[in-house]
């Protein structure tokens, strides 16, 4: 149940991803393509952040949460059960959308600037199976960052309920 929801939030913040009402948001990063306009919130993130400084502090700051997103995201590059479904994703955004959403969920300095996973995700057709290959690639890449299992829980839990906004079929 925790890797499913685990996967809406990834699913969430990798396959739509950032931008402010303008086309090209001052926070976008070179290589990213322009999107429509759309309401930025940390609302979006889908979760609220953890209020123990310590858990952002263990997942090592921002540079930690961006080794794991980035393990994350090799992994789902090799997975042959889901990569099809990111193949089309604009990388530099889900790269930079998934650090933010993770850092600010983890109780960092940090503001989400991605869509909303519901709008994210509609017309993905993302299954539970493919939810819970997502969530396995993270514990992976958090397992190879030395992430202790119960803080890796405590990231799991606030992404669990995303499932809901993922998963479509």
């Amino acid at each position: 149940m925790i890797r499913s929801l685990l996967l809406a939030g990834l699913f969430s913040a990798g396959l739509s991803a950032a931008a402010l009402a303008q086309s090209h948001p001052p926070h976008a990063q070179p290589g990213e393509l322009e999107v429509d306009p759309y309401t930025v919130s940390d609302a979006n993130a889908g979760a609220d952040p953890i209020e123990d400084a310590d858990v952002f502090v263990a997942f090592g700051g921002e540079a930690g949460i961006a080794r794991v997103v980035d393990g994350l995201l090799e992994r789902v590059r090799e997975d042959e059960r889901i990569e099809g479904i990111f193949r089309a994703s604009d990388w530099p955004r889900l790269r930079r959308t998934l650090i933010e959403q993770f850092c600010y969920i983890l109780g960092g300095p940090c503001t989400y600037t991605g869509r909303d996973m519901a709008s994210v995700h509609r017309d993905h057709g993302i299954t539970t199976r493919e939810f819970n290959a997502l969530v396995e690639n993270l514990q992976d890449a958090m397992d190879a960052e030395g992430i202790p299992f119960a803080l890796q829980n405590r990231l799991l839990a606030r992404l669990a309920p995303m499932h809901r906004d993922v998963v479509t079929r």
